[in-house]
């Protein structure tokens, strides 16, 4: 059975558009569910189904922090987050399933 990857994300529905900050072990599942549909609530409401920008923990405590503080972001400062490293607003869904 595959090892947990502690993972703080982001996905959005478009470029720049709504978006949504989670934490989960299992990074390639929850995206999966995010693109499917298949998390009820917000991200289903909005059609948060594009990853956008994530970044790897090596445990769960940092990245429940990590998240948190995200949370507490305001807008501007996740754009900015999100296209230092992504500046297209590329899916990186491919990225991960490699």
């Amino acid at each position: 059975m595959p090892t947990r990857q502690p993972a703080v994300y982001i996905v959005a529905n478009r470029e720049r558009g709504t978006l949504y900050v989670g934490v989960t072990g299992w990074l390639k599942e929850r995206v999966h569910e995010h693109r499917e549909g298949l998390c009820d609530g917000f991200t289903k409401k909005y059609g948060l189904n594009r990853l956008v920008w994530f970044e790897l923990h090596a445990d769960f405590p940092s990245a429940f922090r990590r998240e948190t503080q995200l949370k507490k972001w305001n807008r501007a400062w996740k754009l900015a987050l999100i296209e230092g490293s992504n500046p297209a607003w590329r899916d990186l869904w491919p990225d991960i399933l490699e």
